[in-house]
């Protein structure tokens, strides 16, 4: 297929489309930092409600569940309401389990106010890619979709700083009594309630999505946008849409089966992509990274701190992604990418896995010229996920799929994403109590080298390519 020239002209208001797409990838910071924020939290919340391994893997990973749940309603409400009422549910969500999750009197309910925020990331990690791919321009779209996974590392980031500082505060201990006496692991919790509410009042300010408006009829709303956006003339772009997002029905999730009744080759496409970018193992090093360290013989502090710079080096490689996707395209830079990890992960599986035992601890120890591989082996693999699979999926999956099933198939993609998130981030405690790092690792590494031949064979390219012509 033929592609336009990009739709891209002087009468177009920049500022305004990165505002409005920057206000949208709030969701994806708080998407980054409520499931990095329980990091520094994970070792002080086990002894608190005095959890095994099991439940302590399960308190992390539950807010998963519910965000594969939040995933999975996320496309229709998105569809009936709009996204911008999507994103204000989301929004209070967010605050509600925030304030909850510091307050929590046992494991169960610390478990239900962070299966309630997980609901709130699934439902951000759908709204803000389709917004954002739903209101760029073509040829800016992959570097404004990147604008989400920039919001969600940042969101990773500040939430592992804080978590230090708070820890700091505390004693260099989760455990110890920060403000007021209380214990400094809820303070981590609280940190949340001022950018969940900062996103559920952006939410108000910014313009519904001129494809929603469209699709309800609403056409001058929908010229009075993309004139913004676009600048010019619209109503050829208007009738554009108007012929691919009109149909007689709601998008259903029927819509993502063929003809023969099993799912389309592109829903598989996109499931495929959000697996792969889990079973790699990121959210190892962003929920499990401080304990992980701390079991190869580091401080809590140290590990913390350990932590945060890995969150600057996920920081920074993102905007490789955002400076370069729209130029090399996405699979050179997925494929680049799953090379480094398959590298990177199988350093780490032969130095995790040859490490001596501590007798006492029965935990892996780390020292000299292994302690250093390891380190610089850790931020390396965050490296190539960082340009690679942590934006580019995101992106993909904003685009990649046609109008009339977008909104069903993304939210499809975002919680089969949640649910290997979920088995990933759950089976991490016992593999590494029963089995070791090595192990683990050696997963992780397999997934990596498996992602290299997806992408070279199934994945297409979508580099400038209108939504219209997907």
């Amino acid at each position: 297929m033929k592609l336009r020239e990009p739709v891209f002209n002087k009468g177009q208001n920049l500022t305004f489309v990165i505002l409005i797409a920057g206000a949208a990838a709030l969701g994806g910071f708080l998407f980054g930092f409520d499931t990095a924020v329980i990091n520094g939290a994970v070792s002080a919340l086990s002894k608190a409600f005095s959890a095994n391994s099991v439940m302590t893997g399960f308190a992390v990973s539950c807010a998963l569940l519910g965000s594969a749940l939040g995933a999975f309603v996320a496309g229709a409400i998105a569809d009936r309401q709009g996204r911008l009422r999507t994103m204000i549910i989301a929004s209070v969500f967010f605050t509600l389990s925030a304030i909850g999750s510091g307050i929590a009197f046992t494991i169960w309910d610390f478990i239900f106010w962070r299966t309630l925020g997980g609901v709130a990331v699934g439902m951000a990690s759908v709204i803000a890619p389709a917004y954002i791919a739903e209101v760029a321009p073509a040829n800016l779209r992959g570097r404004l979709g990147s604008l989400q996974q920039l919001a969600i590392v940042v969101g990773i980031f500040i939430a592992l700083v804080g978590d230090y500082f708070i820890a700091l505060g505390a004693g260099g201990s989760a455990e110890g009594a920060f403000w007021f006496g209380i214990p400094a692991w809820r303070w981590m919790f609280w940190t949340e309630i001022p950018p969940a509410i900062v996103y559920g009042v952006a939410a108000f300010m910014i313009p519904e999505s001129p494809r929603y408006l469209i699709a309800q009829k609403r056409y001058q709303e929908a010229t009075v946008v993309l004139e913004k956006v676009l600048g010019g003339n619209v109503d050829a772009k208007v009738e554009e849409i108007r012929e691919t997002v009109l149909t007689e029905r709601k998008p259903k999730f029927s819509d993502l089966l063929s003809r023969s009744g099993g799912l389309l080759p592109i829903v598989w496409i996109g499931m495929g992509l959000s697996i792969l970018q889990q079973f790699v193992g990121i959210n190892v090093i962003f929920y499990y990274s401080s304990i992980l360290w701390q079991a190869v013989g580091f401080s809590e502090r140290n590990s913390l701190l350990i932590t945060a710079i890995t969150g600057v080096v996920n920081i920074v490689t993102t905007f490789i992604a955002i400076a370069f996707v729209d130029k090399f395209g996405r699979k050179p830079l997925l494929i680049l990418g799953s090379i480094g990890m398959t590298v990177t992960l199988g350093t780490l599986t032969i130095v995790f896995g040859n490490a001596k035992i501590d007798p006492v601890t029965l935990n892996p120890t780390l020292s000299g010229v292994p302690g250093i591989v390891a380190l610089v082996a850790a931020n390396l693999y965050v490296v190539f996920f960082g340009f690679s699979w942590g934006p580019i999926v995101w992106v993909l999956l904003g685009e990649m799929f046609n109008n009339k099933i977008r909104a069903a198939a993304l939210s499809l993609a975002a919680g089969v994403q949640w649910i290997a998130n979920f088995l990933v981030s759950m089976t991490f405690p016992p593999l590494l109590k029963y089995f070791g790092l090595g192990s683990a690792y050696g997963l992780y590494t397999v997934a990596s080298a498996i992602s290299i031949f997806f992408v070279m064979f199934l994945v297409r390219e979508t580099k400038g390519k209108e939504l219209e012509d997907m």
